[in-house]
C-alpha cells in the first residue's frame, strides 16, 4: 500500500513540477512577446495641411489616405514656431523654440556667427544659429530605455559638430548643412554643403533624392538585426522647394492640366506618399507591424495654397492657420483605435514626452519642457485644458496665443486679431473689439508669457 502511494506521490509530483515549468515557460514567452515598440516618425517638410487626397482630390495620396483610416487623426495640430530650424528644435526637445532663442531659420555658419539676424525683422531679434548640446532631446532620452537611434534625412539645426550623431542619434544618413537640396535630382547639394558625403556612395545621376532616402530608410528597416527597439527618424527634404516633381509623375499632374511649380509640387507629394507606402510594406515585410509605432506629421504650412485654411508659409501670415497648423496622424498598435478623430488642440513639442512614455512605461517627468504627453489622448481620453503659444520674428506679426476655440495674434506694431477657428476656419472674421471678455484676458496672457518665455539677450 506504502509503494503504490509513494508512486502516486511521485507521479504527482512529477506532474506538478511539469505543469510549473510548462506554466513558466509560457509566462516567459509572453513577456517576452511583451516588447518596447519600434518607433518611426516621419517629419515631412513644407507639407500643407490640406495637401493630401482626402482634403484636397487635385493629390494622390492612397498611403497617406490608408494611414489615416487605420491611425489617430489629429486635426488640430500645431507647430510653435512654423519655420524651418524651429520646427526641429521644438520636435526634438519638447521645448517651445523662442526659448533656445531659434526665432527664425538658421541662415549663417555657426562656426563664423553664433546668431543671425533677418533683414526685414522690424525688431532686428538675433536668432541662434544652432541647437545647443546641452539640449536634450528624444533621442537621449530614448537611448536610457534601450532604444537604437536612426536618423535620416534633413537636420537643419547646425553644422558638423552638432549633427545627430552628436545628439542622440546612433548613426545617420543624408545630413548636411542645408536647409534645402539644390535639386532634388543628383547630385542633390552643393559641396561645401554635404561635407561628408552622405549622398555620394553609389549614387548616380538621375537618382531622385526622396527615393534615395526612402531606399535607405527601407533597407534599414529590413536588415535591422540588434537585439533592442530602434526609433528612426526620417526628416524629409521634401517638400521643400525648390519645387522639382519627379519627372515620370510630373506629366501626370501637367497632362491633369497643373501649371508650373504647382505641378511639380503636387508630383513632389505623390513622390512622398510612395515613401509612406515603401516603409509601411517594410515594417509589414519585417514583420513588425504589430510592435511598431507611426507618426506622420510636417513642420509647418506650404508654400503654396492652404484653402481653406489662412495663411501659409509665406505672405506675412504665418501664425494663421495655414500656417503653424499641421498634419498629424498616430497610428500605435492596441493603443489608437482606427479612423478616430480629435480636435484637442495640440502641439509638436507634446512628441517629445509621448515617445518618452511610450519608450519607458513610465510618466514623463521632464519638468524643463512645455510639451504634454499624448498618450491619453491615444488611449482615447483627453487632457487637462492649456493654452497653446507661438512666436516667430520674421516680420510685423510675431506672437500667437491658443486657448481652445479662440486664437490670438500680436503684431510688433501693437495690432491685434482675435479669430474663433472652430467656426471661422479661415480667419475672416476678427472678433477685436467686439466686446468678447476672453479678448482682454488673451492680451493679458500673451504678455504674461513672452516676459517668461522671450529671452533677454
Amino acid at each position: 500500500m506504502k509503494t503504490v502511494f509513494k508512486i502516486v506521490v511521485i507521479c504527482f509530483a512529477i506532474t506538478f513540477t511539469a505543469c510549473k515549468s510548462s506554466t513558466s515557460k509560457t509566462k516567459t514567452e509572453v513577456a517576452d512577446k511583451v516588447k518596447k515598440p519600434n518607433i518611426v516618425l516621419l517629419f515631412v517638410d513644407d507639407w500643407g495641411w490640406a495637401d493630401v487626397g482626402y482634403r484636397n482630390p487635385i493629390f494622390v495620396t492612397p498611403n497617406i489616405n490608408q494611414l489615416k483610416k487605420e491611425s489617430l487623426d489629429f486635426t488640430r495640430a500645431y507647430i510653435p514656431t512654423p519655420t524651418c530650424s524651429p520646427s526641429r528644435a521644438s520636435i526634438l526637445t519638447g521645448k517651445e523654440a523662442v526659448r533656445m532663442q531659434m526665432v527664425r531659420h538658421i541662415s549663417g555658419d555657426p562656426a563664423v556667427e553664433k546668431y543671425s539676424l533677418w533683414p526685414k525683422d522690424p525688431v532686428q531679434m538675433p536668432s541662434i544659429n544652432y541647437l545647443p548640446l546641452e539640449e536634450v532631446t528624444y533621442a537621449e532620452r530614448l537611448k536610457e530605455y534601450g532604444y537604437y537611434n536612426m536618423f535620416l534625412g534633413k537636420w537643419h539645426l547646425g553644422h558638423q559638430k552638432r549633427y545627430p550623431n552628436k545628439q542622440g542619434f546612433d548613426a545617420m544618413y543624408g545630413t548636411t548643412n542645408a536647409g534645402h537640396p539644390k535639386s532634388y535630382y543628383y547630385p542633390f547639394f552643393k559641396a561645401k554643403d554635404d561635407p561628408n558625403g552622405y549622398l555620394k556612395s553609389g549614387i548616380k545621376k538621375g537618382d531622385y533624392l526622396t527615393d534615395d532616402l526612402t531606399n535607405n530608410a527601407t533597407n534599414f528597416i529590413k536588415n535591422y538585426d540588434k537585439d533592442q527597439p530602434f526609433m528612426m527618424s526620417f526628416w524629409y527634404y521634401t517638400v521643400h522647394g525648390p519645387s522639382i516633381g519627379r519627372k515620370d509623375l510630373l506629366k501626370k499632374y501637367q497632362d491633369k492640366g497643373l501649371k508650373g511649380k504647382y505641378a511639380h509640387h503636387a508630383a513632389m507629394v505623390e513622390a512622398l506618399d510612395e515613401s509612406v507606402g515603401a516603409i509601411r510594406k517594410s515594417i509589414k515585410d519585417k514583420g513588425i507591424e504589430d510592435n511598431t509605432v507611426i507618426i506622420l506629421i510636417s513642420d509647418q504650412g506650404g508654400a503654396y495654397t492652404n484653402a481653406p485654411l489662412s495663411g501659409g508659409k509665406k505672405g506675412g501670415n504665418t501664425l494663421g492657420e495655414g500656417g503653424a497648423r499641421v498634419l498629424l496622424h498616430i497610428n500605435y498598435p492596441g493603443v489608437t483605435k482606427a479612423g478616430t478623430e480629435t480636435a484637442i488642440p495640440i502641439q509638436s513639442i507634446d512628441l517629445y514626452p509621448t515617445l518618452v512614455e511610450i519608450a519607458s512605461g513610465k510618466k514623463c517627468e521632464d519638468n524643463w519642457i512645455q510639451g504634454k504627453s499624448l498618450l491619453p489622448i491615444l488611449k482615447g481620453k483627453t487632457i487637462e485644458h492649456r493654452q497653446l503659444y507661438f512666436f516667430r520674428s520674421y516680420e510685423d506679426q510675431y506672437a500667437a496665443v491658443m486657448d481652445g476655440d479662440f486664437k490670438l495674434i500680436k503684431y510688433h506694431s501693437g495690432k491685434y486679431q482675435l479669430f474663433n477657428v472652430a467656426k471661422d476656419i479661415n480667419e475672416q472674421n476678427d472678433l477685436i473689439g467686439t466686446g468678447l471678455e476672453i479678448e482682454k484676458k488673451l492680451i493679458v496672457d500673451i504678455a504674461k508669457w513672452e516676459k517668461e518665455a522671450v529671452p533677454a539677450y
